[in-house]
């Protein structure tokens, strides 16, 4: 097998695309883990508001809640319910409900995007690889993949944040699909996502990245909500999520998984014209 050696730019095309779960192939509106963050705290009165359920998405599950016990609102209610700010022991302590209520959000929450199907296949027609990767962990993830087999998307590796040594924003969930797919330079492989993090996680393995407005964490609406919006606020809206993409370096912002094979194939010709995701980004 001939093996890319980096002593001039990649010219072949795409050979892999990594996504993620919750908000871009399953759960629309990724409902499900934001309904537990805001359970898991509520359950010991400290009231936090779905746009801070929401705001560390896509991190190590762990990660997600030290992120929100930091947050300015919880510490003060912690300190005027217990005199002192939240520590690593009660980080692990809401981790612990956070795991065991995942596991019921997920079998409850495991539609398929719509569209899913199409560019899956679209891609495999594209001699791409599937890989995907997640902020849940292990045991989570033991329950999503067969269900999601049921209804017929099955990636060809699943990588865990509870495999590597750290989750999102770090490489080393795309590094390891990478190897586990025999997959290699990794700029001939994309990200795509519904979360900032996946993004930055994408840029920091050398790939290129597509955000997702539409379907996922950001504008955090179910597919039902989504049609009933006011079509002057859903447009309001999705701009705001594009400017946040743009803003962590996205390379291509679009609504869905559905929007993705023409950004694929545009992809390919920027990489036969030896363009390098890095190419774009500022110095």
């Amino acid at each position: 097998m001939s093996v890319f050696i980096r002593n001039k730019r990649y010219t072949g095309p795409l050979q892999g695309a990594i996504l993620d779960w919750a908000g871009t192939a399953v759960d629309y509106g990724c409902m499900g883990p934001a309904d537990v963050f805001l359970k898991v705290f509520n359950e010991i009165n400290i009231n936090v508001t779905v746009a801070e359920a929401r705001q560390f998405m896509g991190l190590m599950k762990k990660d997600h809640i030290r992120g929100m016990c930091n947050l300015p609102s919880v510490v003060a209610q912690w300190v005027s319910q217990h005199g002192r700010k939240p520590d690593e022991s009660d980080v692990e302590k809401l981790y612990e409900r956070t795991e065991s209520l995942m596991v019921g959000a997920i079998a409850d929450n495991a539609e398929l995007i719509p569209g899913v199907h199409e560019a899956v296949q679209g891609m495999r027609d594209r001699a791409l690889s599937i890989g995907s990767c997640t902020g849940y962990t292990t045991s989570m993830m033991d329950v999503l993949v067969p269900i999601a087999k049921e209804k017929g998307y099955s990636p060809d590796a699943v990588v865990c944040s509870s495999d590597v040594p750290a989750g999102r924003p770090y490489p080393w969930m795309c590094y390891l699909l990478a190897m586990k797919m025999d997959i290699h330079p990794m700029e001939s492989m994309v990200k795509i996502g519904d979360t900032l993090s996946d993004i930055q996680e994408g840029l920091n393995a050398g790939m290129w990245t597509i955000g997702l407005t539409k379907s996922g964490n950001e504008l955090g609406l179910t597919e039902a909500e989504v049609n009933a919006l006011d079509l002057t606020d859903l447009h309001s809206r999705l701009k705001a999520i594009e400017a946040n993409y743009s803003e962590v370096g996205s390379h291509y912002i679009v609504e869905g998984i559905w929007d993705c094979l023409p950004i694929i194939d545009d992809i390919n010709n920027r990489l036969a014209k030896g363009e390098h995701p890095m190419d774009q980004l500022g110095k």
